[in-house]
């Protein structure tokens, strides 16, 4: 075995659907090149259950750029892995070691039920951001972007919070599976920017109002979503939040 070469051991959650039960099953790797990401060594392993004709491990994924949020990996008790700042599909083997065990589960909360193994239904962002998300104002085409002056600042905190990509790993570090720094996120980025406005405060009522019908649990001010998420969104955006609405709840009665 070369010096880049390990032998890893891995316990995945194997679960047949929502209504089967899972267990962890143990699966031995070899030639796992510390170069490979964290998906690419579970491509190898897929490839060698299937030649042995098993069955393959279920696990989301689409860009493998860190932009989609869809490689949704709980790997030994943290989201996304042992780096901050990185989505699974950002890991490479390289954080680990040779003769290593790593645990490998799905994402934990009763809005994301499994699909299959690691696969989750994340359907309920959707439904929150079809709830208010959205802007109703003609934005015009790209050479109008500058018509309306933004002042850097708000443009700044926008930005930060726009960086969200919906991957849940807030939900998932949350011991009350809270998906508030998702919903705060998108709240946050469209209620400072004037072409947000028109929907401001039915948006943050509406999309608040989605998250709780979903089944997600409240904050716990604790700080594991921040700390967790693989674009550092600012739990600073949770305050903006709760400011919208409360406001919106005044101006409504």
């Amino acid at each position: 075995m070369s010096e880049n070469n390990m032998k890893i051991t891995l316990k995945v959650w194997r679960q047949r659907n929502n209504k089967a039960k899972g267990a962890l099953e143990t699966y031995k790797v070899d030639e796992v090149s510390s170069d490979m990401s964290f998906l690419e060594m579970f491509d190898v392993l897929n490839d060698k259950l299937i030649r042995e004709g098993k069955d393959p491990i279920a696990f989301d994924h689409d860009c493998r750029e860190g932009i989609c949020g869809m490689c949704s990996m709980y790997i030994n008790g943290q989201p996304h892995g042992p780096l901050q700042g990185v989505t699974t599909c950002q890991l490479h083997m390289r954080s680990f070691k040779d003769g290593d065990t790593i645990v490998v589960e799905p994402w934990r909360a009763k809005a994301f039920p499994v699909i299959k193994d690691l696969v989750v239904d994340r359907s309920a962002f959707d439904r929150i951001i079809a709830a208010g998300g959205f802007i109703s104002v003609n934005t015009g085409n790209a050479q109008d972007a500058n018509a309306l002056p933004i002042s850097k600042e708000l443009a700044d905190r926008a930005f930060a919070a726009a960086a969200c990509i919906g991957c849940g790993a807030c939900v998932a570090a949350c011991k009350n599976s809270s998906a508030m720094l998702f919903v705060s996120a998108k709240v946050t980025q469209l209620s400072l920017l004037p072409q947000g406005e028109p929907e401001r405060q039915s948006r943050v009522l509406d999309m608040a109002a989605q998250m709780d019908a979903e089944g997600f649990g409240s904050c716990t001010n604790t700080g594991a979503c921040e700390a967790e998420c693989p674009k550092g969104i600012s739990v600073s955006n949770i305050a903006h939040m709760n400011r919208e609405f409360f406001a919106a709840e005044l101006n409504k009665k």
